[in-house]
């Protein structure tokens, strides 16, 4: 009788294209999916995949099978979710972070996901958008948190949050008394995050003009290298003020009054459709949640700052 772990197989060999990779997405071997999907056609009577080249794809016979295969694991998998005991959802989620995030409310998401779904484990691996994204599309990890929407075949997005981007600086740089014009920034370097981000993009674009001088733009991919930094009075730091919430409270860092603004950050959760994607749009929803609570504790937060004293 066909089991559904030689019907999983047979659907990851068809869309990862190899045996090697369904191999390494289901944590086995490759003797293992041959053997697996040796045995699929010969329960099914018919050759499920060609063999010719390096890419495994799938016959006529195969496409008519992928259809069956897609609907079988999805309804196992909302079955698993939805009737099952909630520690029925094991394994191990490989999820890519952009760092904001790190810095903000992800530990909040690792304790409800230990919580909620003690028997499922987190890979996290941190990373600037255009990597993750990269990373996604290549199915190396599951799930992304990052600058988005991503765009892409198959890429399923959910808004997570907005972080307005602040200017911020030590009070040794004497810029915190009233607004500070473009020209006075252009004074300073500017540290912010690394090439190839929309945050980078955007702070170059909005310096690169003829009227200013040569703008001295440190990056780094590493936002405590630019908070410590901008600490140390060495620039500015353009950064998610959320970021720096105990800096800004003693009085190491303040966020500047400038004549312009900026746009904030969209973060959202990215991931690949997939019928067995129930545990990662799961995790997705979870992260919205937690995000949007983030946000209206931080806005609570800075409002209560705000109040005068009577």
């Amino acid at each position: 009788m066909t089991d559904f772990r030689s019907i999983e197989t047979f659907l990851w060999v068809v869309k990862l294209g190899s045996f090697r990779g369904a191999a390494h997405r289901l944590n086995t071997t490759q003797p293992a999916i041959s053997q697996r999907i040796a045995q699929l056609e010969r329960e099914m009577g018919v050759k499920l995949l060609n063999r010719d080249h390096r890419v495994a794809s799938p016959t006529p016979s195969g496409r008519q099978m992928m259809v069956y295969a897609e609907k079988l694991i999805g309804l196992r998998s909302e079955m698993m979710a939805e009737v099952g005991d909630r520690s029925a959802m094991r394994g191990a989620l490989r999820l890519g972070v952009a760092e904001t995030i790190v810095h903000t409310w992800l530990p909040r998401l690792v304790k409800s996901v230990n919580e909620i779904y003690p028997n499922l484990s987190l890979e996290i691996e941190v990373d600037i958008t255009p990597n993750l994204s990269a990373r996604l599309l290549a199915q190396e990890i599951e799930l992304a948190f990052v600058l988005g929407p991503l765009s892409g075949s198959g890429v399923r997005n959910r808004v997570l949050c907005d972080y307005p981007i602040g200017f911020l600086a030590s009070p040794a740089l004497g810029l915190g008394n009233g607004p500070v014009a473009r020209q006075d920034l252009a004074r300073f370097p500017i540290i912010t995050f690394p090439r190839k981000t929309q945050p980078y993009e955007t702070v170059r674009a909005l310096f690169n003009r003829p009227d200013l001088p040569p703008i001295r733009l440190h990056a780094s991919a590493s936002l405590g290298t630019v908070v410590h930094m901008a600490n140390e009075g060495l620039g500015i730091a353009v950064i998610p003020s959320a970021i720096v919430e105990n800096e800004l409270a003693d009085g190491r860092l303040q966020l500047l009054d400038t004549d312009f603004k900026l746009p904030p950050l969209t973060f959202g959760a990215s991931w690949l459709a997939s019928p067995d994607a129930v545990a990662i749009e799961r995790v997705a929803h979870l992260a919205g949640q937690i995000a949007q609570q983030s946000i209206a504790v931080d806005a609570t937060a800075a409002t209560r700052q705000e109040k005068p004293v009577a």
